[in-house]
């Protein structure tokens, strides 16, 4: 240790040569005494590195550098117990004090005796303040000596405020920098996983292997889309729409990921729209903040490849449509074999052209509103796809038109696509002849609306109606002349036509549908929704205004062969 009072003798350089009597030369060894336990007490402060011990130190040494007590300790703007050192009495007496005080400090009033508080300074400003108190003031020197160690105090604990800075600092930017080196080591893992077309089931086998936990990807709805970790559930939890759409809603409020069920939920949504959710099993918790890190730089990655997967099928199936279009128009056959060259799509194999027609029970089936929103569209792809009915579909108005790549059930094809509606949902399906090369695809098309037609004017249920089952029907559309059907049809129901023509009724379709039911009165009546009674005054007049028996085999044939012939005529002058 250095001393101290040699260095005072450098000063001092013998105090047997201070002039005046022995007591004054006591008196000056005794201050020079207090110097020096003050320079090691301020060593001591000055390496400590704790604040308590260096105010324990302060205040066990005022009594021996003054004859007085400390009695308060104001630091921080507040009181503080130190060791013995305890709130003052009366804290609400000195502290309002302490604001008038000058700079340095200054006395105080404690009711009776000599009170004083010393500034604890440092270079930016004071600390607070060392309250002593004593019978009477001490000494200029010791009070010089207690104004001393307020300062170095202050100075001391100013200290070691400062290096507690640093070592804070110090420790932030330790951790800032880690922090910054796992988010470097998480990116560049994920940006791999996209660069090398991993897909979601590489996303979420990056997440799991980054956090060490089972990682969830689902869709918008909560379908399970892949699952990387151990115990996939199964079955795999739902929840209902409701509670679904709420925790979404939660999440895109929150704009970062929510904990949910012991999951953290993250969105991927790079729009507006959310396109589906990656989720990180914690049920403890105890999840990192690298772990969520992690898992939001998994869901911008996974959005970005949900984005890119829903770009490619849009224009696939828009080059898809474009291709059903150009098929249906007949337009350029080369044309269009090139182009599903391109979507390596085999056009040359036999294909049929299906008209799906959906609709609301209780509303009639035509005319019908086009399918602005595409649900029967996407309804209709879903159940061709579930059946394997083909590919390729495009909208037309109401209608969706399927090229059916193959033979199928087509009841089969319209429960599938009623599954997919909504409730309380109708479906026809016209089924038109085989294609065999691109340039049958017009004539196809024809017949399938033909099938469809004549569904809807025979008035029967929904249905799958096939041109070839059309029979007679089918024979007569096909007829080259249209003009030899129509004066068949003239020559055996003139009369009835005219007549409902002058009178607006409907006597050529009761007539039609009678005979369809094979002359059953209660099918014809039900069909017709007439009462039994209405329907045989209708026969009635059927007979007086047409002139023909009913009850002939020749005249039931050819009648009903001629109602079946306007049938037809009327569908195709709507085609």
């Amino acid at each position: 240790m250095v001393d101290y009072e040699a260095g005072l003798n450098r000063v001092i350089p013998n105090l047997a040569q201070v002039p005046g009597p022995p007591l004054q030369r006591s008196v000056a060894r005794d201050q020079l005494s207090s110097f020096h336990a003050l320079l090691v007490l301020s060593m001591v402060m000055t390496r400590s590195g704790d604040e308590e011990e260096i105010l324990r130190l302060a205040t066990t040494a005022v009594p021996s550098l003054a004859p007085v007590r400390p009695i308060a300790l104001w630091l921080d703007a507040g009181w503080r117990a130190i060791g013995e050192l305890a709130t003052p009495e009366h804290p609400g007496a000195i502290s309002v004090q302490l604001p008038a005080l000058p700079e340095g400090g200054g006395e105080v009033a404690l009711g009776q005796g000599w009170g004083w508080s010393y500034q604890l300074t440092t270079l930016g400003g004071a600390l607070g303040y060392l309250i002593v108190a004593a019978p009477t003031a001490p000494g200029a020197h010791q009070q010089f000596l207690l104004g001393a160690l307020a300062q170095h105090t202050g100075v001391a604990l100013a200290n070691v405020r400062s290096h507690a800075r640093e070592r804070a600092v110090t420790e932030e930017l330790r951790l800032a920098n880690q922090a910054l080196r796992r988010s470097t080591q998480i990116h560049e893992r994920l940006t791999a996983v996209a660069a090398a077309g991993e897909g979601q089931a590489g996303i979420a086998r990056a997440v799991h292997e980054l956090t060490d936990r089972a990682v969830a990807i689902e869709d918008r709805h909560g379908n399970l889309i892949t699952w990387a970790g151990p115990a996939t559930p199964d079955p795999y939890p739902k929840a209902a729409p409701a509670a679904r759409e709420a925790l979404l809603r939660r999440v895109g409020e929150a704009g970062h990921p929510l904990r949910a069920d012991g999951r953290l939920v993250a969105l991927a949504e790079p729009g507006e729209e959310i396109l589906g959710v990656i989720a990180l099993v914690d049920p403890g918790g105890t999840a990192r903040e690298s772990d969520l890190v992690a898992l939001e730089h998994g869901a911008t990655v996974l959005a970005m490849e949900l984005a890119h997967v829903r770009t490619r099928a849009e224009t696939a199936l828009r080059l898809r449509r474009d291709l059903v279009e150009e098929l249906l128009a007949g337009i350029d056959a080369e044309h269009s074999r090139t182009r599903a060259r391109i979507l390596d799509y085999d056009l040359d194999r036999p294909h049929r052209v299906l008209v799906v027609e959906c609709s609301t029970l209780g509303h009639r089936p035509s005319p019908q509103p086009p399918d602005t929103d595409g649900s029967h569209f996407h309804a209709v792809r879903r159940a061709a796809r579930a059946c394997g009915a083909g590919s390729l579909l495009a909208s037309r108005g109401p209608a969706v038109i399927v090229l059916a790549d193959g033979e199928t059930d087509w009841e089969r094809l319209r429960d599938a696509v009623l599954r997919e509606l909504r409730p309380h949902s109708a479906c026809r399906i016209g089924v038109g002849g085989t294609c065999h090369a691109p340039e049958d695809f017009p004539r196809s098309l024809h017949q399938a609306q033909m099938a469809l037609r004549m569904q809807r004017l025979a008035r029967a249920p929904g249905q799958a109606t096939t041109f070839d089952g059309l029979g007679v029907y089918r024979m007569l559309a096909e007829l080259p002349e249209e003009g030899t059907v129509e004066s068949y049809v003239r020559e055996w129901l003139g009369r009835l036509l005219d007549y409902d023509e002058r009178k607006g009724s409907t006597l050529v379709e009761t007539l039609s549908v009678y005979l369809e039911c094979g002359g059953n009165y209660d099918a014809t009546g039900k069909a017709l929704s007439l009462h039994r009674s209405t329907l045989r005054y209708r026969l009635q007049r059927l007979r007086e205004l047409s002139g023909h028996d009913f009850s002939d085999p020749d005249v039931r044939f050819n009648l009903q062969l001629a109602t079946r012939a306007w049938s037809t005529v009327r569908a195709l002058q709507r085609d």
